[in-house]
């Protein structure tokens, strides 16, 4: 079977009677098999319960009842409640426990007749940049094993990469969704926070967090979106605007006012092989008749340290309740209970959450809060209203994703390092609006290399028809 590029050519397939959605599950079933030991991309297959799904939707099909996603084969990331299925966050704290209910993103794809194959490898608790913070060790990039996939959402973007699934659902707090489609060659998607509801994804910094969808074409972006967006009475943060039909408004505007943050562009850490690549495009777009201009951003030197003073402050709340009373993992040495929360925390989280929880209870403590915390929120709402300010400006902002290409596992020891990879993707998460990275060609060692579009706040639209009409010009 080949290589599908869409949900489109698999649905011509299926109308065509030259595949059934039960042959697609065998593909992909296939393909994990091939490439998973080497890859690590998925944590967990669902062999048989695909296939039945597979078989109720090939049902469908032929009744003329199919939803919209019928064809389409999903992997979860490690974040994503689905009921009785397995739930670890990629973490020990989270050993042997199963969801006790679906999300509501999980549940809309299952109403749409999505097929969901399995649960995908991330960093642990979300909180990394390269997949080498899960418990169950790294993803793999599928161009060379050796490198990282990027992160959080590394195993999602891999299995996309690798044909193991058509489409992952990952999440994204300061880029985890963007950074690694562009490490990995595919599409991928921030929606504005509160446009798809939270209710069972399990959370890092809930000011930042949000679903978001990775895959092979824009077009396949805007009908994931199109299918968990919207209200929700389990979420009092999802926004209660209507969903546009995404997916039916993909023609983009002849011209549009396209603005590039200068600072980034001329970024000393910016490997020249992207700068070429970003700036071939922009000349592109400007020989499209686009208005394509140079713009000041002020803040790109104090997003990192804003983004993590504040995720960390909430992620040291919000992992509180991981404490071996509930559920999870549990000390088996603890002799009080005392002992019982601190062996089973020091023993249960990774390296990398414990020292996330710890910078985050330091910045809340009653003696540094006002210098570090509340400061922090004050810079957010700087960068916030600069950054809206420029999209009342101009349509889009455009920056690269990601600084380098995918580097080596084991690279990066530094953890001050590896947080400055995310320099051009928390710009979107500290404003709350939609951003996507698309690819945009290769480096010489054949590495992807990705290009990041930021629109305003609920634009989505626009953004995703901009997006299409940027991977149609780089295909052709």
């Amino acid at each position: 079977m080949k290589r599908f590029q869409s949900l489109s050519e698999v649905r011509s397939e299926l109308a065509a009677g030259t595949t059934s959605c039960r042959q697609l599950v065998e593909y992909y079933l296939g393909n994990i098999e091939r490439q998973n030991p080497t890859l690590n991309a998925f944590l967990e297959v669902w062999p048989d319960e695909a296939r039945a799904q597979a078989d109720a939707v090939d049902a469908k099909l032929a009744a003329g009842t199919a939803g919209p996603l019928a064809g389409m084969v999903i992997g979860l990331k490690d974040v994503l409640a689905y009921a009785g299925h397995s739930l670890q966050s990629s973490s020990l704290m989270l050993d042997g426990f199963k969801s006790l209910f679906t999300g509501t993103a999980v549940q809309r794809l299952l109403d749409a007749d999505a097929i969901l194959i399995g649960r995908q490898n991330c960093d642990e608790f979300a909180m990394g940049g390269s997949n080498e913070t899960s418990y169950f060790g790294p993803a793999r990039n599928a161009v060379d094993p050796a490198r990282v996939p990027g992160g959080s959402s590394g195993g999602s973007a891999v299995a996309v990469q690798a044909d193991m699934c058509l489409a992952s659902i990952g999440s994204d707090t300061g880029g985890s969704v963007r950074q690694p489609a562009a490490f990995c060659g595919v599409v991928g998607f921030k929606p504005t926070y509160s446009r798809i509801s939270r209710y069972g994804l399990v959370a890092f910094a809930s000011s930042f967090d949000q679903i978001g969808p990775i895959t092979r074409s824009v077009a396949d972006a805007a009908l994931l979106l199109e299918v968990m967006a919207g209200p929700d009475g389990m979420d009092s943060t999802a926004s209660q605007r209507e969903v546009p039909a995404y997916s039916q408004q993909l023609t983009p505007a002849p011209h549009y006012r396209i603005g590039y943050i200068a600072d980034a562009v001329d970024n000393e850490g910016l490997n020249p092989e992207i700068k070429a690549a970003l700036e071939t495009q922009l000349e592109l777009l400007r020989g499209q008749g686009h208005v394509v201009e140079a713009v000041e951003f002020p803040y790109l030197d104090y997003m990192i340290p804003t983004y993590y003073i504040l995720t960390t402050a909430e992620a040291s709340s919000n992992l509180g309740r991981f404490d071996g009373v509930k559920y999870g993992y549990r000390a088996p040495d603890a002799t009080d209970l005392e002992s019982l929360y601190k062996k089973s925390r020091a023993q249960g989280f990774g390296a990398e959450v414990q020292r996330r929880i710890l910078l985050g209870t330091f910045v809340l403590s009653a003696s540094y809060y006002d210098a570090y915390y509340t400061k922090a929120q004050r810079v957010r709402r700087l960068i916030k209203e600069k950054t809206d300010e420029l999209l009342r400006q101009y349509d889009f902002l455009v920056l690269p994703t990601t600084p380098t290409t995918a580097f080596k596992i084991g690279e990066k020891q530094d953890p001050v390092s590896m947080y400055l990879a995310d320099i051009f993707t928390v710009q979107a998460s500290l404003a709350g609006v939609p951003a996507i990275s698309v690819p945009v060609g290769e480096d010489a060692a054949g590495l992807p290399i990705g290009l990041q579009v930021m629109a305003g706040a609920f634009r989505e639209a626009d953004l995703l028809a901009f997006a299409s009409a940027l991977t149609e010009e780089v295909s052709a």
